[in-house]
């Protein structure tokens, strides 16, 4: 999965038909105060110019407080393409959840969570915000206190949601969206004491019983690498705002699906 440069088109001959490429472009991260205006109205305005699907992973607000989510939905309005997301670990701060992902509803804003998934124009939108718990052999097991059965249960059950979401769909091609990372290659870069808490193997061992997920999209690692493959050899990109940043003025990136 290589991705498009901003300005750059699919290929001739990939317009029309069944075989058509989506122009997919992901962002997350964006942390919206409540003392900011516009602060991403440029952002969306771009990527409606530059794609055909937005992808918001997580974290679009920063303490998930209702203020913050009206400036969002301000500069999102300046995108008329379908837009699919995921809440992030920051959009839960201030308890209320459940009324963040009703104003991003309610404003057209397809989230994912729960089992939840969609198709646009061939190409499946799967995904959820995903959970922590660490990668491969460090992962944490459900063994000991109650408290860590219980830990290692919610991330289980995040894991299961993306699983329900993926097996939902009919699609040849599909995007997986997450807030958390399903791999460690992304989050390489971060303090290697907190890379249990940017994300699961649990997330990458779904993804990868699914022959039909081409490309998964996921923030929170600020300082992680922009890309990395799960075992089964998916790509997965880091779309954190602040990563992006490091690669170029582009705030966004796009990919080919």
């Amino acid at each position: 999965m290589t991705p498009l440069t901003e300005g750059q088109t699919p290929q001739p001959g990939l317009e029309h038909g069944p075989a058509r490429k989506l122009r997919v472009a992901a962002v997350g991260d964006l942390h919206v105060t409540e003392t900011q205006t516009g602060p991403h109205r440029d952002l969306f305005a771009r990527a409606h110019e530059a794609a055909d699907v937005l992808c918001l992973c997580g974290d679009l607000v920063n303490f998930g407080k209702t203020r913050e989510v009206e400036i969002l939905l301000e500069d999102i309005h300046a995108c008329s393409i379908p837009v699919v997301g995921v809440l992030g670990n920051h959009e839960h701060e201030c308890g209320q959840p459940d009324e963040v992902e009703r104003l991003l509803s309610q404003a057209g804003v397809k989230l994912l969570g729960d089992g939840r998934a969609y198709e646009i124009e061939g190409v499946g939108f799967a995904g959820g915000k995903g959970f922590i718990g660490g990668f491969g052999r460090y992962m944490l097991s459900s063994f000991g206190e109650a408290s860590i059965k219980a830990f290692v249960q919610e991330a289980v059950e995040d894991a299961n949601h993306v699983e329900t979401s993926i097996r939902s769909l009919r699609t040849e091609r599909s995007v997986v969206v997450l807030h958390y990372a399903p791999v460690v290659d992304t989050v390489i870069g971060e303090p290697p004491e907190i890379h249990a808490f940017l994300g699961s193997s649990r997330l990458a061992e779904v993804i990868d019983r699914y022959e039909n997920v081409s490309l998964v999209v996921h923030g929170h690692a600020h300082r992680g690498a922009p890309e990395g493959k799960t075992k089964g050899g998916v790509p997965v990109f880091n779309v954190s705002l602040p990563v992006l940043k490091q690669l170029g003025p582009t705030p966004y990136r796009v990919f080919e699906v």
